[in-house]
């Protein structure tokens, strides 16, 4: 049997996190680490827990969810980021992905899809509920009529897919039978070619052209 997925939960709310660690715990294979009420709390307990996933709300006293998401990509890159919120507006969703988040529900959902996306991002994967996901889609019509997508090639794409999925470059050169210099080789040709020069840059141009819902080559 695998281990429980170890979750980290963030919500200034007590009530909150109770029901949340209720919808968690009475299933088998999460465990709740720990809990935080506000960001620089969430920023101590990620330290020394050092989850697989930590379950954030954006809107705290303090530090905000944002910038605790910016932090924790940084100082855990290892750990999953998913946030929890009642905030769906397009500049909120589009922020998070920004900074590194790697998926978004509103606090509306139900515990079973709670359940399925702290899965999905511990496996590497992104997930938007689908009132976000149009959020994101949408943001796709904003961008100009030239796509730069069309210029990469077929490697480069299979590298910007794993990459924007969480793989890091050696995941990305099993999975591809070529060497990490190659992916690295790739990984900075597409970056040059879109433009984008960051991880959470990526992830937000795949996510946003909606590559992440093909399945992998």
């Amino acid at each position: 049997m695998s281990d429980p997925i170890r979750v980290l939960v963030v919500d200034d709310h007590s009530v909150v996190r109770e029901g949340i660690r209720h919808v968690l715990e009475g299933t088998e294979g999460f465990r709740v680490v720990a809990e935080a009420a506000n960001g620089a709390e969430a920023l101590e307990r990620a330290a020394d827990e050092r989850p697989d996933v930590v379950l954030l709300d954006l809107t705290m006293p303090g530090i905000s969810g944002l910038e605790v998401v910016r932090q924790l990509r940084e100082r855990l890159p290892d750990t999953r980021v998913l946030i929890l919120s009642v905030h769906d507006d397009r500049e909120y969703v589009l922020e998070s992905v920004r900074v590194g988040a790697h998926g978004y529900l509103r606090k509306d959902s139900s515990p079973a899809d709670i359940r399925r996306a702290i899965r999905v991002v511990h496996a590497g994967d992104s997930f938007f509920s689908p009132p976000v996901a149009r959020h994101l889609a949408a943001a796709v019509q904003d961008q100009s009529s030239t796509d730069p997508l069309g210029t990469l090639t077929t490697r480069e794409r299979d590298v910007l897919l794993r990459v924007a999925r969480g793989r890091t470059n050696r995941e990305a050169a099993a999975e591809l039978g070529i060497s990490v210099r190659t992916v690295e080789t790739h990984r900075d040709s597409l970056m040059r070619k879109l433009g984008i020069h960051t991880v959470a840059g990526l992830t937000r141009f795949a996510i946003e052209r909606r590559l992440l819902e093909e399945p992998p080559p």
